[in-house]
């Protein structure tokens, strides 16, 4: 029976929960907000910048005539003719560096209002980090409450998740920009949050003796961690198909209607980079498969039953090994190996949702698992 203290702290933690859900509901919106507005400046600065390419060669092609017509005077006359063309280049190159100086004038005022437009990129930022202190208010809450680590079952695992997935994408920010994920990360992280206040809710509880083990730190810890640098991956392979279709319609001559992917890396920079954190996810999941059988022996006196959950664990780590594998030494790149990871995270999901929903097993806690 739990205390009427950590009942309180188990209230609190619920509308720590709650807030965090909404912050990153508002922080999703202005992620939102700034894909759908600077993808319009970005194709507004690509045209005035290319009139000002253009003014700057038209001055640049008036000198290199006068220069000619000057070369090309006869020596009676090479003086006087000089300082004809002299006297009517320098209005010629005057008005032409004049509308060089005018574009590239427009393009700076341009930059500034692109700049001024991606501040709701930086408002999805901050709320994105008010909103994980809230929300570690409130996983740190339900810890203390239960008096365990808070993940031992769908809706601690789902709110965790949540939680894990937003650190991971504000600490990559600060190597590398990645705002243009934002739509994804949030939109992702809100939905965990109300799948769990809906469909996983369940009160503070003990955890069933399977449960009670060191173990679970380290195997779930590992595992989320995983997780949500796999939903990394996976918003990166998704938009990597997509900037891949642009380019190649570049490529053939068609004119550029990419919008927001002005914003993304190349489809190339975009695979490298998902392949270089599936690598780092890949260890991960490694480590949770085999730190998940070592636990399963203490707990139940063996390694290994292929047991539903564990199957699907397995299956993952197939399909991960096998998109390393073949991007490595297959020369699977491009859209093969962008739609092999995207089926990798399609199967994670799908692990912790209708296999841990619908699927009976010794993992099966009451209808959740952890």
């Amino acid at each position: 029976m739990l205390s009427t203290i950590n009942q309180s702290l188990g209230a609190y933690s619920e509308l720590f929960m709650l807030l965090a859900a909404g912050t990153y509901t508002v922080a999703f919106l202005a992620f939102a907000w700034d894909m759908a507005t600077s993808g319009r400046v970005a194709q507004r600065d690509a045209a005035l910048l290319a009139d000002a390419k253009d003014s700057a060669a038209s001055a640049q092609a008036g000198k290199q005539r006068s220069l000619a017509a000057v070369g090309a005077a006869g020596a009676a006359g090479a003086v006087d003719a000089a300082g004809d063309s002299a006297a009517s280049s320098v209005p010629a190159a005057g008005g032409a560096q004049g509308a060089r100086t005018g574009a590239t004038a427009e393009v700076a005022e341009s930059d500034l209002k692109y700049r001024d437009r991606r501040k709701a990129a930086r408002v999805g930022v901050a709320l994105s980090a008010l909103g994980l202190a809230i929300h570690a208010a409130g996983v740190l809450t339900r810890g203390v409450a239960a008096g365990r680590v808070p993940w031992g079952n769908m809706y601690e695992f789902c709110t965790t998740g949540a939680f894990i997935v937003v650190a991971v994408f504000l600490a990559v920010l600060i190597r590398r920009d990645l705002r243009f994920l934002g739509t994804f990360v949030l939109g992702l992280a809100v939905v965990m949050m109300v799948a769990a206040s809906v469909a996983f809710f369940v009160p503070v509880g003990h955890l069933v003796p399977a449960l009670q083990s060191y173990w679970l730190v380290i195997h779930v810890s590992i595992a989320v961690l995983s997780s949500a640098l796999f939903t990394l991956t996976f918003s990166m392979g998704v938009l990597q198909l997509i900037q891949g279709r642009r380019e190649a319609k570049i490529a053939a001559g068609e004119p550029d209607r990419g919008g927001f992917m002005r914003l993304v890396p190349s489809a190339l920079t975009l695979e490298t980079l998902a392949y270089r954190i599936n690598t780092i996810a890949f260890v991960g999941w490694t480590l949770t498969v085999m730190f998940g059988a070592i636990w399963a022996e203490k707990a139940w006196g063996r390694f290994w039953g292929w047991d539903t959950k564990e199957v699907w664990s397995f299956v993952i780590w197939v399909v991960y090994a096998a998109y390393l594998h073949a991007r490595a030494t297959r020369g699977w790149t491009g859209a093969r190996a962008a739609w092999l990871s995207i089926v990798g995270y399609l199967c994670v999901i799908f692990n912790f949702t209708i296999v841990n929903v619908y699927f009976s097993g010794l993992h099966s806690y009451g209808g959740v698992t952890p």
